[in-house]
């Protein structure tokens, strides 16, 4: 019986469409076998490409690997000094996270040697972005990523890392700045960590890192960030503070995710509800089960 091949080739460009989705050949259905594809995107200045994950199912031996080499999979490659490096390869059918290019190019290819009825192949949104895939604050358009968060505009709230909850994007510089008011200081509480890099987190380490600053220039206080960090707070000595997000062009990591809070300089911080609930749930847990017992004790001697 002859092998049937399919091949495919598209290119996306943002003069035409800022965002729009793609799919592995004849989706939902299953790809053929010997299905190789190359999806390139062109995005213009500082426009970054965003890669969302809808569905993904491919075909993966039964065999319990753990690996993606010769086996379906989809590649993500970006430019880096002027030649193409793999930043993310995935197969399986785990939904993958959003994954975000350094510049305004990103490729992708598909190879599906197998085939199965199952093997629906993926759904992908991609869109062109300038936000950086930051949704809060107020970006701060002269800057290449600079985000403001302002009390007078809300005292309270969250922000991110580029890309989040996926992997942030190398060679990115992200800054986030928040102004309070003359009574104020800036309470910042991280949920989550993780920068890659070794302490103390310098260029020699080739570690990416996170800083910290009460004024717009370096303040020596904080040092920098980065590894994997369990939950943290930082606080600011004044109403101004400076968030400082700094990757290269070699690995990355999951990034971070923080709770912000303006606060009178004289206020101690109060952990959100959510941070301790989980912590009255065994004792919500006993009470419950202290007026069930105490009701069927009543029912058994009455």
């Amino acid at each position: 019986m002859a092998i049937v091949s399919s091949s495919c080739h598209q290119e996306f460009n943002s003069d035409g469409t800022k965002h729009g989705t793609l799919t592995s050949p004849h989706y939902p259905l299953a790809y053929p076998s010997n299905t190789h594809c190359h999806y390139e995107f062109f995005g213009r200045g500082k426009e970054r490409i965003r890669l969302i994950f809808q569905d993904f199912f491919l075909y993966k031996p039964t065999d319990g690997s753990l690996e993606c080499s010769n086996i379906d999979s989809l590649q993500a490659f970006i430019n880096v000094d002027g030649r193409l490096e793999n930043v993310a390869t995935f197969c399986g059918v785990d939904l993958p996270k959003p994954i975000m290019s350094n510049g305004p190019k990103l490729m992708l290819e598909f190879r599906g040697t197998q085939s199965s009825r199952h093997a629906r192949g993926f759904k992908i949104s991609y869109s062109f972005v300038e936000n950086f895939g930051i949704s809060t604050g107020r970006q701060l358009k002269e800057f290449p990523c600079a985000f403001v968060y302002n009390s007078t505009e809300a005292r309270n709230g969250t922000f991110a890392s580029p890309n989040s909850p996926g992997p942030y994007p190398r060679d990115t510089e992200c800054s986030y700045f928040f102004h309070g008011g003359q009574t104020e200081k800036v309470h910042l509480h991280f949920t989550h960590f993780d920068i890659e890099g070794v302490s103390p987190c310098e260029a020699e380490s080739a570690s990416d890192y996170v800083e910290f600053s009460n004024y717009m220039t370096e303040d020596n206080r904080y040092g920098r960030y980065c590894g994997q960090q369990k939950e943290f707070h930082v606080e600011s000595e004044r109403n101004f503070f400076k968030v400082t997000f700094r990757s290269n062009d070699r690995l990355d990591g999951t990034g971070f995710k923080a709770i912000y809070q303006f606060l009178e300089a004289s206020d101690e911080y109060q952990a959100p509800i959510s941070d301790y609930a989980s912590s009255l749930f065994p004792l919500r847990l006993w009470l419950i089960l202290l007026v069930f017992v105490s009701a069927y004790l009543h029912r058994f001697y009455h």
